[in-house]
């Protein structure tokens, strides 16, 4: 790229660097950003197929979940790299919805680039998106079912739409009552306002059983075993010390020299040492406990000591454990083993160490009100628990969102045909370019339905016609039944999503395609050579290096 200042060419990029204006940039873009969009768009519902996805060391992952395709993608365009980040934003604000948000931006972008051949400018475009999803947004508000806590059946449907489709289907009523119950046990209310954290629940994967055999431990489980063989395996009515401090001498922070001229005085220095860790555990026998879960080292000598006075010992615990164990138990963590009293222990029906999957692991179970819970999720191979595990992570995280809210929405493509049912509408009352805008917004919302319906196996003209009459006629609430292959109400169905989900996705989506369509340069740094490189001292005419001599700039 090139100025002229006085007769001489002011070169202002880097060689090699590329660079595309207008038209050719907008559809560069958009032709990147739907590539992607339907890469994943065959996933889409309960009959969507998985892709198989192969990293540089040959290692697979079967997947059919949005977000985790993206994630593993290896992908170089740049504004194909920020439909990833629309799948990775609503995958961490809700959990599901993630290629439901990418096929719909892809869809926004296709509309928009068909108004763009008819000479409107992307920022109408742009400003007709928007309109017509603040609208969207309040047309939803108007189709929403409240849900409590309580409706434990209502919640479970919530987390069976959220597993089908994911590959677990053959389990679906087993991991959704699983999800239910994990995410009910540890809900938190303040100020009124309930709230879930996922981190509460805590997800083991061991293969070599069924399915059907994954199983909720209402308290936590560890992949640890005792420090001691001589302490015992099994302890009902557990008291749990959490210490996070070690049972050890500790070594002194400046350098000592100890002089010892005869053996008397060697043992008396061994006996001491001895003592003092048999006051360590003198302690922690005299605070009641009968467990001991040591965030950090406890010494050989002590070992010995606890496993004579019968108390069970772990050592070494992960800090993210800990603190699970301190909300399962009801334990207060200690840092100093000088402070330790009765009333900060935990209690556990049970604590015991069995094998599972061939390690040796640490079950904490029957808590009186565990606010955490460890979820043990089975499967034959690697690849069915990965599958198994991120349906349950997206049930546990929906139905986290439906008890924080309490907003529902039917599913099944319904929402998005009523959207685009009432957008329509909207738009005609509009007087600018933008009814355009808007009205491009409300046939792209239709790309779900038909989606569904395509991955289904059914014919998408057919079913979307069926679906439009069934809304025209008042039944908002009227989706496609994949399965069957019949338009259908969604709430008898039990096909039902959260509010969130839907409104984060038209937000996503909307957003990162008016960023995409507002680029109208693509400036592209060349990836080697340095500046100047291969050219004379000083560079190009008029004193910077570097340079495009095939690119004006007119200042």
């Amino acid at each position: 790229m090139a100025a002229q200042l006085g007769g001489q060419p002011v070169f202002i990029l880097r060689p090699g660097t590329e660079r595309s204006r207008g038209k050719e940039a907008q559809n560069s873009n958009i032709m990147a950003a739907r590539a992607v969009a339907n890469a994943v768009r065959t996933t889409l519902g309960p009959k969507g197929m998985d892709k198989m996805m192969v990293d540089s060391m040959g290692d697979i992952v079967i997947t059919n979940d949005g977000a985790q395709i993206l994630r593993e993608m290896d992908i170089e365009h740049p504004a194909a790299k920020m439909l990833v980040e629309v799948a990775k934003t609503q995958d961490d604000e809700v959990g599901d919805g993630t290629t439901t948000a990418a096929v719909l931006a892809g869809e926004l972008l296709k509309k928009a680039e068909e108004l763009l051949d008819q000479e409107v400018h992307p920022t109408i475009i742009a400003a007709g998106y928007r309109m017509a999803s603040d609208k969207a947004k309040k047309i939803l508000e108007g189709m929403v079912r409240e849900v409590s806590e309580d409706d434990e059946a209502l919640l479970l449907k919530i987390a069976g739409t959220a597993i089908t489709g994911k590959g677990a289907e053959n389990a679906k009523d087993k991991l959704a009552n699983l999800a239910v119950v994990a995410v009910r046990s540890v809900v938190e209310t303040t100020d009124g306002k309930k709230s879930v954290d996922r981190e509460d629940i805590k997800l083991e994967t061991k293969t070599g059983a069924s399915v059907e055999e994954s199983e909720l431990i209402e308290g936590m489980m560890v992949n640890k075993s005792r420090v001691h063989e001589n302490m015992p395996k099994r302890i009902e009515n557990a008291r749990i010390l959490l210490l996070n401090a070690q049972v050890e001498i500790h070594k002194t922070e400046m350098d000592a020299e100890i002089n010892i001229t005869s053996p008397d005085q060697l043992q008396l220095f061994l006996d001491q040492e001895e003592k003092m860790l048999k006051d360590m555990v003198d302690k922690i026998v005299k605070s009641g406990a009968n467990v001991l879960f040591c965030q950090k080292g406890i010494d050989d000598i002590a070992q010995h000591y606890l496993a004579k006075e019968g108390i069970f010992g772990i050592r070494r615990f992960l800090k993210s454990d800990f603190e699970k164990m301190a909300r399962a138990t009801g334990a207060t963590i200690v840092n100093n083993i000088n402070e330790i009293s009765e009333s900060d222990l935990g209690f556990a029906g049970l604590v015991e160490e069995r094998k599972m999957g061939g390690e040796d692991t640490t079950f904490v179970t029957k808590c009186k009100n565990p606010k955490a819970v460890s979820v043990i999720l089975r499967g034959s191979t690697e690849h069915v628990v990965n599958n198994v595990e991120t349906a349950f992570e997206d049930a546990t995280r929906v139905v986290g969102v439906v008890i924080e809210d309490g907003k529902l929405v039917a599913g099944g493509g319904s929402p998005e045909v009523e959207l685009a049912l009432r957008l329509k509408e909207y738009a005609a009352t509009l007087k600018g370019r933008e009814q355009l805008a808007v009205t491009a917004f409300a046939e792209a919302l239709e790309v779900i339905p038909r989606t569904l319906a395509e991955n289904g196996g059914l014919d998408p003209i057919d079913k979307l016609v069926e679906l439009r009459s069934q809304h025209e006629k008042g039944v908002k609430t009227a989706g496609l039944n994949v399965i069957t292959g019949e338009v259908t109400d969604m709430w008898e169905e039990g096909v039902v999503e959260p509010l969130r989900v839907k409104t984060q996705a038209l937000n996503s989506a909307t957003e990162s395609a008016t960023m995409i369509l507002r680029i109208d340069d693509v400036i592209a740094s060349s990836s080697s050579g340095g500046m100047g490189e291969g050219m004379p001292p000083g560079g190009m005419p008029g004193g910077m290096p570097g340079g495009m001599p095939d690119m004006d700039f007119d200042m």
